[in-house]
């Protein structure tokens, strides 16, 4: 099932981010269960010709492939959703001139401006039609917004008038730099302004997207009603496990 359709059930979904530059990485993630893995070409060490592989490798595991772009910038948003990406998540939104820009960078006309070409991956290299790749594409691709900082979060309300936002996603640790208490993602004021936003984004039917560092946190989350939880990733999840298991072994 695709990305979109998962959000259109209303449930709670789960996903890590990838920043290790390996298909089989994407692939374990969904032979895991995770619902979803955010290839980070932000921040990880994934090139764009190697996130079409990721994505690739998703779709074999079973979970739904977004990549994470590191700027608003057409030429980027429009390469992931022709790789095949279930959705592109744009960091850094802080406007709603920002938003638009990259709802219009991630869709077809009528709904926007991204460029027309069917000899790529999403639309299987030239098997659809032109009417079926741009006439279906708009339907099949999520757009997530990062908002990370205190500019975004005051323009919250201008930003979610935007049509063609499937998902708002909040940045805590950004965030709660921008508030001046870096890195106190638990503080009275970044959870103000996560309330805030989720409060906004209920109002227009925008699901919204939090960054959680272990599972209690995505469970505390996902009973508050957040459907799109970001997981930690891999590298964290990997090191933790190889340390816990070199400490088993040294106490045995």
């Amino acid at each position: 099932m695709l990305f979109r359709e998962r959000l259109k059930t209303g449930k709670a979904m789960l996903g890590p981010f990838i920043n290790v530059c390996h298909p089989a990485v994407m692939e374990i993630a969904g032979l895991a269960g995770f619902d979803f893995a955010i290839i980070d070409t932000e921040h990880g060490e994934i090139s764009t010709d190697r996130a079409v592989d990721m994505i690739r490798a998703a779709k074999l595991g079973g979970c739904s492939p977004i990549l994470r772009v590191y700027g608003n910038q057409p030429e980027l948003i429009g390469k992931a959703l022709d790789m095949g990406a279930d959705g592109v998540q744009v960091p850094m939104i802080c406007s709603k001139e920002q938003a638009q820009a990259a709802v219009n960078a991630a869709k077809f006309s009528p709904d926007g401006s991204r460029g027309c070409n069917r000899f790529v991956h999403a639309a299987r290299y030239s098997d659809m039609t032109g009417a079926e790749f741009f006439g279906e594409s708009n339907k099949r691709t999520a757009v997530l917004l990062q908002v990370e900082g205190k500019e975004g979060l005051d323009n919250i309300e201008e930003i979610l008038t935007v049509p063609g936002i499937d998902v708002l996603f909040i940045g805590p640790y950004d965030l709660s730099a921008s508030l001046g208490i870096p890195g106190q993602v638990e503080h009275p004021l970044v959870l103000a302004a996560m309330e805030k936003t989720q409060a906004a984004a209920k109002k227009v039917g925008v699901a919204l997207g939090f960054f959680c560092d272990d599972v209690p946190t995505a469970i505390k989350w996902k009973n508050r009603g957040v459907q799109y939880l970001s997981f930690s990733a891999d590298v964290s999840l990997l090191y933790n496990a190889f340390k816990t298991s070199v400490e088993e072994f040294n106490k045995g």
